[in-house]
């Protein structure tokens, strides 16, 4: 429920602050007092355009302010979804600067205009004669007529049941579009792999292949190098290893006159030990080095294969062809699992459609159910707000696919005087007629739906006595579960408030501005004494305003 409405610098408003309680809230006023205004501030934090021109002085920006109790609301996931601070008591603010900026905010943080209205749907109703009202909407007369059913849990689990349904069937198509395109994509993947299988890669054979195709390719010329220093070093008559241990054994033999020298005859001797391995090595390599033009071939052949895959590929290394011939394998795998996947999610799909037709028939009977007796109380109640010939008919059609409600489309079609046809009501009901409509329908379902802060605005215009006082009674009712807040000309409605308001003008030196003040008992006798008669008003109308209050 709303708590306080801040309003600053707005159209002929300076400052005004109104605190809200529970029960039935009455506002009266003159004509042209400003109590419009009232609700026009109301509408910017419920996300309504503004601009400039609604600012009181041009020069300073207009803020308006609203203090909301939401601890009988649960609206937790709405705070969640939308990445906002919950608490039980909410700011909603808005500002509109000189310049026509807006900027809107809950609890302080910033929110757009989407964020805002979502919000106030859920804590205010505000009916405005002459306004598209809610009562027009297919949905909101199909919300009421589920409300009296008492479908709150069977629909919930329908509407989860059914989101996952139409996620299902919006992944299916794309399956199943997938699935067209797939037989040349297989076909253009297998011959890929094709080839890559056909290559039989091996990672890290590029180099070995080169490194042993230089070595074919010069093969004459290592064999004869090394068969030279093998030679050289332990072969010929004069090989260094020879005279090299001719020198050893000198050296060896001075060693006995000079004992430093011993070291050196160590290191001498191992380098002789050196010469010789290396030496066997040479032999060894020149031995198994043979030029070998098939082999040549055969390399040559091999790296031209590698080559051609990495150009076509546009990589650089066997080891990226190796992980595109993985990913080719992984592509083709998925489009075998793609078949498997269809048939499993068309049995899952399948499953969860005949449960959701078994939820909408049962939502359809309970609809059909209540929807007589909700006609007939409607009108009932229409004929003692002086609508005796109203008619309400409520059609429920059948819908030839499941929706996120069921199977039903229900329409309200209404006739408000004898001999006329039943029609929609947006075409039908003038704003009188449609201000009683909305107020009997609505009344009705106050206690099975959480319909939020109710705000009507002169819902009674056009109707005095008797049918008055009843529309009072209705409202001071439908007070005693939800916030309602009404603003009247009516004297009998006025009298049925817990809070009454009263909104007059001040004038100013250099301006008119809108006031409002909180009558009190003696204050309220007055001013629906002069509801009922002039200002000053008469006696007996004072006495009349005091049996109307019961005082």
């Amino acid at each position: 429920m709303i708590k306080r409405l801040h309003i600053r610098n707005y159209a002929i408003i300076e400052l005004l602050d109104i605190d809200f309680a529970k029960g039935l809230t009455i506002i009266t006023g003159e004509t042209g007092a400003g109590k419009s205004i009232l609700l026009g501030a109301l509408g910017l934090i419920m996300g309504d355009r503004a601009d400039t021109k609604s600012l009181y002085n041009q020069e300073e920006k207009c803020i308006i302010e609203g203090i909301f109790d939401l601890s009988a609301h649960d609206l937790r996931e709405f705070f969640a979804e939308n990445d906002l601070d919950y608490e039980t008591e909410v700011v909603v603010r808005r500002e509109l600067t000189p310049s026509g900026k807006s900027r809107a905010f809950v609890n302080d943080s910033p929110v757009t205009l989407k964020v805002l209205q979502d919000l106030s749907a859920e804590l205010i109703d505000l009916h405005q004669q002459f306004d598209t009202l809610d009562i027009h909407n297919l949905s909101f007369q199909l919300r009421m007529i589920d409300a009296l059913a008492g479908n709150k849990e069977l629909l919930l689990q329908y509407r989860n049941l059914y989101r996952e349904y139409s996620a299902n069937q919006r992944r299916l198509s794309e399956l199943l579009n997938r699935n067209e395109q797939s037989t040349k994509e297989m076909d253009f993947i297998q011959f890929q792999l094709e080839e890559f299988n056909k290559a039989e890669l091996v990672a890290g054979e590029q180099e070995t292949l080169e490194e042993e195709l230089t070595r074919l390719s010069h093969a004459e010329d290592i064999k004869r190098t090394l068969g030279m220093a093998f030679d050289v070093l332990t072969e010929n008559e004069q090989s260094i290893v020879g005279q090299m241990q001719s020198l050893s054994v000198a050296l060896t033999t001075i060693g006995k006159y000079a004992p430093k020298l011993g070291e050196y005859s160590d290191r001498f001797a191992s380098m002789i030990f050196e010469l010789r391995e290396m030496s066997n090595e040479f032999e060894k390599v020149a031995d198994q080095t043979e030029y070998d033009p098939e082999r040549i071939q055969e390399v040559q052949q091999r790296l031209d294969l590698i080559y051609r895959l990495l150009k076509k590929h546009t990589v650089a290394s066997v080891d990226e062809l190796l992980a595109i011939q993985g990913n080719l394998e992984q592509q083709l795998a998925g489009f075998a699992d793609l078949g498997n996947e269809i048939g499993a999610l068309r049995d899952k799909i399948k499953v969860q459609e005949e449960q959701l037709y078994r939820w909408a028939d049962e939502l359809s009977d309970r609809r059909q159910a209540v929807i007589p007796g909700y006609e007939q109380k409607v009108v009932d109640m229409l004929t003692q707000l002086a609508m005796p010939y109203a008619q309400l008919k409520i059609e429920n059609r059948k819908l030839e696919q499941l929706s996120p409600t069921g199977l039903d489309e229900v329409q309200f079609l209404f006739a408000a005087n004898r001999g006329s046809r039943l029609q929609q009501i947006k075409d039908v009901a003038s704003g009188g007629e449609m201000s009683r409509l909305a107020l009997v329908t609505k009344s009705l379902v106050a206690s099975a739906i959480p319909l939020p802060t109710l705000i009507f605005d002169e819902i009674d215009s056009g109707i005095s006595g008797d049918v008055a006082l009843k529309m009072g009674n209705i409202l001071r009712n439908l007070s005693n579960e939800h916030q309602v807040v009404t603003i009247t000309h009516s004297p009998q409605v006025a009298s049925k408030a817990d809070r009454h308001y009263f909104v007059f003008k001040v004038d100013k030196p250099d301006r008119t501005v809108t006031n409002v003040r909180l009558l009190s008992d003696d204050d309220r006798v007055r001013a629906i004494a002069v509801m009922l008669s002039q200002s000053p008003p008469s006696e007996s109308a004072l006495v009349n305003a005091r049996e109307l209050l019961g005082l």
